[in-house]
């Protein structure tokens, strides 16, 4: 009999940043990919979606990713999930009202260090200001480097309830937490750190938008737009002031029935029906170039 994971991921919601220049941070989200600034907390940093969602928290420190925050099932009980957690050798803190519209947080550490945070619930938290910029919908999904992502796959469907949807080979692996196609990603690597991460479009009329916006303010594209193979998403990638690859993505495949266990039919699927496989060899994009040079987050 299959053991039940220890927890079940459902909605990527926020992800928590360190950066030596918070403020030129903000100012980059706010005027480019358009976040709202919720409020400030010491050293701390909240930034908001449209949609009234904490997407991003940052912190002054060495430009790098600090934790990654899913939303759990409000059936769980947060105590005996923080108590199996701890049983799993996964050493989980529990905090109240850490952050803007979240009353509690239960946070652990992955066997490579990586920080998680689960919460429950939450209640909508505006900017103090009006949205600009691109006004993404969300944050869609980070990638992380690991070296051994057939071992990070593993962790995260046995004990966080991740399924995987698609490989690259042996060295890049696409995990779903919903039924969107992926919310996390682990890229072969010698060292756990970020790979990329990415924000949500509205549409392809969105996607034009974004290519003339990131000119306007001499961000260059460094690949795309591009329409994926493994996700069929539609992507621009271009770094972020810190350094930091930022993709900009709408038509994520969606498996809507986990039963039927193919990705929702679309025009440009090369199999039909488009079911989770390991992709092999080039090229594996339906369309668009290969990543510039200085996208060497993408080289095979």
């Amino acid at each position: 009999m299959t053991q039940a994971p220890i927890a079940r991921f459902t909605r990527l919601r926020h992800a928590t940043f360190t950066s030596p220049d918070p403020e030129r941070l903000l100012d980059y989200y706010r005027v480019v990919i358009g976040l709202g600034l919720v409020a400030r907390d010491g050293g701390r940093l909240f930034l908001a979606n449209e949609s009234e969602q904490l997407s991003l928290v940052i912190e002054r420190g060495d430009a790098a990713l600090q934790s990654i925050a899913f939303e759990i099932s409000p059936d769980v009980q947060i105590e005996a999930l923080g108590a199996a957690l701890k049983q799993a050798g996964l050493r989980p803190e529990l905090h109240s009202d850490p952050l803007p519209g979240v009353s509690r947080l239960l946070s652990f550490s992955d066997p490579e260090g990586t920080r998680f945070e689960l919460i429950q619930g939450w209640t909508p938290t505006p900017a103090q200001e009006r949205i600009g910029g691109l006004a993404v919908a969300k944050l869609g999904h980070v990638a992380l480097r690991t070296p051994d992502p057939q071992a990070a796959s593993e962790f995260y469907a046995n004990v966080m309830g991740l399924r995987v949807s698609d490989w690259i080979e042996d060295r890049f692996v696409f995990m779903r937490s919903g039924f969107e196609h992926h919310t996390l990603n682990f890229a072969r690597a010698p060292v756990r750190n970020l790979h990329h991460f990415a924000f949500e479009l509205r549409g392809p009329d969105h996607m034009h938008r974004a290519c003339d916006h990131l000119a306007r303010h001499k961000l260059p594209v460094l690949w795309g737009p591009v329409r994926h193979g493994p996700g069929h998403n539609t992507a621009i990638y271009h770094r972020n002031p810190d350094g930091h690859l930022v993709e900009l993505f709408c038509d994520l495949d969606r498996m809507t029935d986990e039963a039927l266990g193919y990705f929702e039919p679309r025009p440009w699927h090369r199999d039909r029906p488009q079911r989770p496989k390991v992709w092999v060899g080039l090229p594996r994009d339906v369309w668009g170039m290969a990543p510039s040079p200085e996208c060497t987050e993408f080289a095979r």
